[in-house]
């Protein structure tokens, strides 16, 4: 089991100044990398304090890479249908010549209706521009010469500068949240898996299907290569020096996190989309308000021991390679990040 740092701010200028919340991302970065962890990631979002500062993860972590040696760098993820595969092939080879090597190339559909609006991209027709942009931008950094005619980008012969530094590229994740064909998808073509955040109880089989789709079809088209499917998942993590002490420090900042979310959600309100399936449904139960058993499923609350055994029913239920925590939710002062990143690493890592 890997660990790592995960970004997704849920802060404004009403919260904290861009540049604060930049300066103390890039020593936290700084810090998980000489406690060793393995990962730090970044995503993408626009137009809202949910996520809004952090519209270029390349850029996040090309930053990051001249303050580490060691720590990969991820984007997770990239929303690719806000992209043209040339600029992303292009990108993350730079980030990975910067960082020698380092970069692993994450992506996510995007889900918010507005920030469709904004980039003029049809909700409808997004699936198909996110997996075409994915699977040619593996191409323009795998290949030498790539021609492509897809009804949402056309190039001839186009030869991808710089090359990647990883050969034949840097390792691909892609995020997975409810559809199966989804999962299956991303075991098809042999990237490694991505997870927002763990289920609830009443919602865990449901997943536990998913997880084993995905590891089966990647095994049934890529087994014979000697590679193994990788699942990483996301969750907000507190250490107290009791359990209650825990919850009463991340309760009030994952409600935070939640408003900001309810409100970059309450977009689907007038939208339905047949590429979305299940989603309306799913944004009006996140825009209803956290209750005990979303705290109890969706972070990892309590003392080292609590968080120890949190780690190894996680890694039981979905059979996880890595954990990134996301320790930035609720608009967090430096000081609380900091401890967790070091308390996890001092008194739990030890003992798992």
């Amino acid at each position: 089991m890997k660990f790592g740092v995960s970004f997704l701010p849920d802060t404004g200028p009403a919260d904290r100044p861009a540049a604060d919340y930049y300066a103390n991302a890039l020593k936290l970065s700084a810090l998980g990398d000489r406690l060793g962890y393995a990962y730090v990631k970044m995503t993408e979002h626009y137009l809202k304090p949910y996520g809004g500062y952090s519209p270029s993860p390349l850029m996040f972590l090309a930053a990051a890479a001249a303050q580490t040696k060691s720590i990969r760098l991820m984007t997770g993820g990239i929303q690719a249908s806000f992209h043209h595969p040339i600029q992303l092939a292009a990108e993350a080879a730079q980030l990975d010549a910067i960082s020698s090597g380092r970069l692993e190339l994450g992506f996510a559909r995007a889900f918010l209706p507005y920030e469709f609006d904004a980039f003029g991209i049809d909700l409808d027709s997004s699936k198909a521009r996110f997996q075409q942009t994915i699977d040619a931008t593996v191409r323009l950094l795998a290949e030498e010469s790539v021609s492509e005619d897809t009804p949402f980008f056309r190039y001839r012969d186009a030869q991808s500068l710089p090359r990647p530094t990883q050969q034949p590229r840097p390792p691909v994740w892609v995020a997975a949240l409810l559809t199966p064909s989804s999962f299956e998808w991303i075991g098809e073509r042999g990237f490694n898996l991505l997870m927002a955040a763990p289920p609830r109880k009443d919602a865990l089989a449901k997943t536990q299907d998913m997880v084993a789709l995905y590891r089966e079809t990647f095994e049934r088209h890529h087994g014979h290569t000697g590679r193994r499917p990788q699942v990483a998942i996301s969750i907000p993590l507190m250490i107290g020096t009791s359990d209650a002490h825990a919850l009463a420090l991340a309760e009030p900042r994952l409600r935070h996190h939640w408003r900001y979310f309810a409100d970059a959600a309450k977009s689907w309100e007038q939208v339905q989309s047949s590429a979305y399936q299940g989603y309306n449904e799913a944004m009006k139960n996140k825009m209803g308000g956290m209750d005990t058993a979303d705290l109890d499923a969706t972070a990892v609350l309590g003392t080292p021991d609590t968080v120890r055994q949190r780690i190894r029913a996680l890694e039981a239920d979905l059979g996880l390679d890595a954990i990134l925590w996301h320790i930035d939710y609720g608009a967090q002062p430096y000081e609380l990040m900091s401890n967790n990143l070091e308390v996890f690493a001092r008194d739990v890592l030890p003992g798992l």
